[in-house]
């Protein structure tokens, strides 16, 4: 995960300035998301960014641990926390995989716009499911670059290697909403919820239920 630390490092302070794309599918993601949160929810948000959205959450949960790869995308979530005033919301480099987060833990698991940037993603979902306390919920929303059209995806398969090359793109895998749910389901949970929020939007977002055996 170094290479990926190293990217969102440089580019950190940029993302934090940029526009969020498809405002209508982020308000009801957080919509949808707080509904299945409760007060007193210990929540773990994986690949949080800057931090935004674990923030607009904090008073859906009683105690939010926000993670990610980057240092400095954790830097700066802690800079707004502050300015915020908000005290339940913390902040830590980490990964799903790291043992920093103790198995069984947690009542909720946040992953926006995450899975399709982690090599591993089977191993990832499992992981997602130790870390829950048992009937759990996993919310998450993927990019989907194989729900794309052909010449939107030949574009992409093109685009994307060449970037990487040069090191202005992570690594990203081409999943589709089946191959998510697939995913998920087979990690050991039962899915409540999977959809689109908008006809443009490529991202499925998926609410999931930890089971109590695989």
């Amino acid at each position: 995960m170094q290479g990926a630390e190293k990217f969102w490092d440089k580019t950190a302070r940029r993302y934090e300035k940029q526009p969020i794309k498809n405002m209508a599918a982020y308000i009801q993601t957080l919509e949808q998301t707080r509904a299945r949160l409760s007060p007193n929810d210990r929540v773990l948000e994986l690949g949080c960014g800057s931090g935004m959205t674990a923030l607009m959450l904090a008073d859906a949960a009683q105690q939010i641990t926000a993670s990610d790869v980057s240092g400095e995308m954790v830097a700066i979530g802690r800079e707004k926390a502050r300015e915020q005033q908000v005290e339940n919301v913390d902040f830590v480099q980490a990964t799903v995989f790291d043992d920093v987060f103790e198995e069984e833990s947690y009542d909720a698991i946040l992953a926006f716009n995450l899975l399709h940037l982690i090599e591993d993603t089977t191993g990832a979902v499992a992981r997602v499911r130790a870390l829950l306390k048992p009937g759990g919920v996993f919310v998450s929303k993927t990019v989907c670059l194989s729900n794309a059209g052909f010449f939107a995806r030949l574009l992409m398969h093109l685009l994307i290697p060449a970037m990487q090359l040069v090191k202005k793109a992570p690594y990203v895998r081409a999943m589709s909403s089946a191959e998510v749910e697939s995913c998920i389901r087979d990690a050991g949970f039962e899915i409540l919820e999977s959809r689109n929020f908008t006809d443009q939007s490529m991202s499925r977002f998926v609410v999931a239920r930890k089971t109590q055996a695989l």
